[in-house]
């Protein structure tokens, strides 16, 4: 009886059984088809680990170690010591006195040598031949944090698909980063007759060599922080607004003024050190603001990267400005209701800026002593590192 159907059929007779019924279930051991699709589907991807975080961190403090080693090896003019270059040949160093005596006879062979150290001893050899060493054995391992770590976390599944183009390259960027380097010294090695100038390495070079080192650091930093961090909720109002990109350009600022800091370390500071010493460092030597050779050299472009005297002023300038640009973007935070944790990372810029400023005036008054010189550069490592840790501390939350 229940399968006759009812008088009456059509629409009134289903209203009064109710909805028709679906498809048969699939019978068992078959799974539905849209329940497979779903069983399909890949699981979304997870968050990177901590420790991925953590590693990125780990990369750009040596990084920044490689910056300022290589700043001390400018300032005391070993940088053009070691006179060949092998990837793991010259990772052993001179042990007897025979081959010290032929690695001091290869270094006698090429300019440095023949017009600026011809009174020097073996021993002396030594000790700018182990601060070149050091820089490139550090170079090296270097790019085992980056590339070791970062095969194992691949294989590990830990990197997301746009993770894993941020890691190649930043990879790419270190394996350039030795052969720019070579590139760079190679450049001081070159023999020039009709040149008795002071042997150095090329300063378009040099620039390119501290840029990518500088942006290698950067992007490690940045990455490692975005990865530890949380996100604020902060409400995107239109001072928050200002204040992110008033912190973005003062970034690229302090980024600038610590290139050129470490593009006129070395050589062209000790050539400064009798003309740039005087009670007020915004002042010239000849005690005018703007020096007379500032524009010395023809054409005017040349001037900012082959004069010392204009390369000191430059460096000077982008140095007042950043710690303007720091103490305007501090009290322009005070209007703005932070987290304690941003409004942190505010006063240590404001602080860290302060000490800096107070590290290149005592560097040229005492007439560039080494020591002090390589705490200068490390402080501009530490005024870019608060700056990031801001920047991402500002960060918008994805919708």
């Amino acid at each position: 009886r229940l399968l006759v159907p009812a008088r009456g059929g059509g629409a009134a007779a289903e209203g009064r059984r109710g909805p028709a019924p679906g498809p048969p279930p699939a019978p068992p051991g078959r799974v539905a088809l849209p329940l497979r699709r779903c069983l399909q589907q890949r699981p979304l991807q997870q968050a990177p680990p901590p420790a991925v975080g953590r590693w990125l961190l780990a990369c750009s403090g040596a990084v920044a170690g490689a910056v300022v080693l290589g700043g001390v090896t400018r300032l005391t003019e070993s940088g053009l010591s070691m006179v060949d270059w092998h990837l793991v040949k010259e990772m052993k160093p001179p042990r007897t006195q025979q081959e010290w005596e032929a690695e001091f006879q290869k270094y006698q062979q090429f300019p440095e040598f023949k017009i600026l150290n011809r009174d020097m001893t073996l021993t002396e050899f030594k000790f700018i031949w182990y601060m070149e060493y050091s820089h490139r054995m550090w170079g090296r391992v270097v790019g085992l944090v980056y590339i070791l770590p970062a095969t194992y976390f691949w294989g590990k599944g830990w990197l997301s698909r746009p993770m894993k183009g941020c890691i190649l390259a930043l990879c790419g960027l270190v394996c350039f980063q030795g052969l720019l380097g070579w590139y760079m010294v190679k450049s001081g090695l070159e023999e020039k007759p009709d040149s008795y100038d002071i042997p150095r390495v090329s300063q378009y070079r040099l620039a390119a060599h501290l840029g990518s080192a500088l942006v290698l650091y950067s992007a490690s930093l940045w990455m490692g922080l975005s990865l530890l961090l949380p996100r604020h909720k902060l409400p995107e109002t239109h001072q928050l607004l200002r204040l992110r990109q008033f912190a973005h350009g003062t970034t690229a600022l302090i980024f600038l003024t610590a290139l050129s800091g470490k593009k006129r370390a070395g050589r062209e500071a000790r050539l400064l050190r009798h003309s740039s010493g005087q009670s007020v460092p915004s002042r010239s030597a000849s005690g005018r603001w703007i020096p007379d050779d500032l524009l010395a050299f023809s054409p005017v472009l040349r001037n900012i990267f082959e004069n010392p005297t204009t390369v000191q002023f430059d460096h000077r300038i982008l140095g007042i400005a950043s710690v303007t640009a720091v103490t305007a973007l501090y009290f322009f935070s005070r209007k703005i209701p932070l987290p304690r944790r941003t409004r942190m990372a505010v006063t240590s810029l404001l602080a860290v800026a302060c000490v800096q400023v107070g590290l290149g005036i005592s560097t040229l008054l005492l007439y560039v002593p080494t020591p002090l010189a390589a705490t200068h550069q490390s402080g501009s490592l530490a005024l870019l590192s608060v700056a990031l840790w801001l920047m991402s501390e500002l960060r918008r939350v994805p919708k």
